[in-house]
């Protein structure tokens, strides 16, 4: 039995070596020593017979579980996870990923480089082969394993939860969004990719001729996938999802800044039964771990989620290689509109979830609200009152609504875009400055007397800082919301169905909020117009960013 001494037999063999770093082993000098059963003076065994040497080496073992990043002093898995194992980077670099809400370190992570990726790839390209128990594997049992995996990570929900609170920094639980809502989409997810992999259909096709026609959906290959900081698990499940449930494999990597809970559902997607190489993970920095992926020869797509800057260079780095297929969930700089016959209430409460959700860390938010010159001034004021009602705090109090920015380099950008929106003109009427003196808080920050042409206007923020700007004319309005490079979302707010209608047919944007923002369902595509991004995850549409369209025609030339 598993875990069994098995029965004691006073003749043994009894284990008489060392126990070293995990292992047994002899003593250094191959001395041993003799002990004695006391009631019949014969011999039991020789052990080993220990010195300084065999000292030493087992402190060494002892200071390695205890060095700061280890499995043991961090309880955190740390490690990439390639070809279905636990692995270290093959430089022995680390970086470390720190409590945004503290600033300490919680734990060193593997840096990875190109012959990292270069081994994650061929991993991933065994399990893909031809024969493989991947590749030959029913679909059926591709839904089972993904139905197992998010039964696994709900099981683990709270732990999970935690985890990605104490990485990125948002509120653990609490009464409006947290990192248990995220956990409930991400197991949302894999249940609606997992119910897909069974289902993926061509089409059969009437041309011209005694020809049968028809088309095959088909696993596009080795996929790398590169997810952002902002909600880790579930951009994670976002990607994982589709590819898996075409039967894709997968290199990915995740942000530096919050490596730690895609490492722990690893664990998950290895006791699951995943089988080896279909998901392989790498920790690492853009350049040294992101590039190799996008240039790699024998990666056959690349799905990125993050800034419009990097999707242009992952856009470059696939045509300089393989011409490797693309999707890419860019920036945003999203407008909602206000009209005068709106509800106040339910304007101001989906201008502050569109734009304090997650601490303004949504490609997404609306940061841009304008708002009808008769409502105006009723409006500024409604929302700089609901943001002054924003508590800001550690993830780990209930009483959080609002958590700090991700890390040092995030927090100095968004007080930067604070210090010029103030600079330039616009008037600060809630928030503006640090919160505490400890974490990267920003406090829920509204700026009223916006104007387009001011720099918080035009440009991503990616922070907690909700710009009110002034319209009269509602063709104007639209007019200026589309006067942007970004086309990712967009809000209207009136009590005018056909209205609504017909503005949300005029802006430019690949998701439209009417009387709400931020709604999302794992049925529903989601993804950008213009520097926005290329392609759209979720829902059926997102399954097109994983398959090849394979055409097949047969004569039908039968005899009889």
């Amino acid at each position: 039995m598993s875990g069994s001494l098995g029965e004691f037999n006073a003749a043994g063999p009894f284990e008489t070596r060392n126990f070293v770093d995990g292992e047994f082993v002899k003593s250094s000098s191959g001395k041993t020593f003799e002990t004695v059963n006391p009631a019949t003076e014969e011999v039991i065994a020789s052990v080993e017979d220990s010195n300084a040497t065999d000292v030493d080496a087992a402190v060494a073992a002892a200071r390695r579980a205890f060095s700061d990043g280890s499995e043991w002093k961090t309880i955190f898995e740390t490690r990439n996870f390639v070809d279905g194992e636990f692995v270290k980077s093959s430089s022995g670099k680390t970086f470390e990923t720190v409590n945004p809400a503290t600033e300490e370190v919680i734990a060193s992570v593997e840096d990875s480089n190109a012959t990292d990726v270069d081994a994650a790839v061929a991993a991933a390209r065994r399990a893909f082969a031809d024969g493989s128990e991947w590749k030959t594997m029913n679909a059926s049992g591709r839904r089972d394993l993904m139905l197992k995996l998010a039964n696994a990570i709900e099981s683990n929900k709270e732990y999970l939860s935690k985890l990605e609170s104490l990485d990125n920094g948002k509120p653990w639980k609490n009464g409006a969004y947290s990192a248990q809502i995220d956990l409930h989409l991400v197991i949302q997810c894999y249940r609606y990719y997992a119910g897909w992999a069974d289902k993926l259909q061509g089409k059969h096709i009437p041309v011209d001729g005694e020809m049968m026609c028809y088309t095959r959906h088909e696993p596009v290959g080795v996929v790398g996938q590169i997810i952002p900081w902002n909600f880790p698990l579930l951009m994670q499940a976002w990607k994982l999802g589709p590819a898996l449930a075409t039967g894709c494999t997968v290199v990915m990597k995740t942000s530096e800044k919050t490596p730690l809970s895609a490492l722990a559902i690893c664990r998950l997607i290895q006791e699951v039964g995943f089988p080896k190489g279909v998901v392989n993970i790498v920790s690492g920095f853009g350049p040294t771990a992101g590039s190799p992926i996008a240039l790699h020869m024998d990666v056959d797509k690349i799905a990125f989620t993050g800034s419009s800057p990097v999707g242009h260079k992952i856009m470059e780095m696939a045509a300089q290689s393989n011409l490797k297929r693309v999707s890419l969930e860019l920036g945003g700089k999203s407008p909602l509109i206000v009209l005068p016959d709106a509800d106040l209430e339910q304007a101001v409460s989906a201008a502050h979830i569109g734009l304090f959700l997650n601490m303004g860390q949504c490609c997404c938010a609306s940061s841009r609200v304008f708002v009808h010159d008769d409502i105006y001034d009723k409006f500024v004021a409604a929302s700089a009152a609901k943001a002054k009602e924003w508590k800001a705090g550690p993830q780990f109090e209930e009483s959080s609504l609002h958590g700090a920015q991700v890390d040092k380099i995030q927090f100095d950008k968004v007080m930067g875009y604070i210090e010029k929106g103030k600079s330039e003109g616009a008037k600060c009427v809630a928030g503006g400055e640090r919160h505490g003196s400890t974490g990267f808080f920003v406090q829920p920050t509204v700026f009223s007397e916006v104007t387009d042409e001011m720099t918080i206007a035009k440009e991503e923020i990616f922070g907690p800082v909700s710009s009110i700007i002034r319209f009269t004319d509602v063709k104007d309005a639209i007019r200026r919301a589309n006067n942007s490079k970004y086309g990712l979302a967009a809000g209207i707010c009136t009590r005018d169905i056909g209205t609504a209608v017909k503005m949300a047919g005029e802006l430019q944007a690949g998701t439209i909020w009417i009387n709400c923002y931020n709604n999302f369902d794992m049925a529903a595509p989601f993804g950008g117009f213009k520097s926005s991004g290329i392609g759209r995850e979720l829902g059926e549409y997102g399954l097109a960013n994983y398959t090849e369209t394979k055409t097949v025609y047969i004569p039908m030339d039968g005899k009889y």
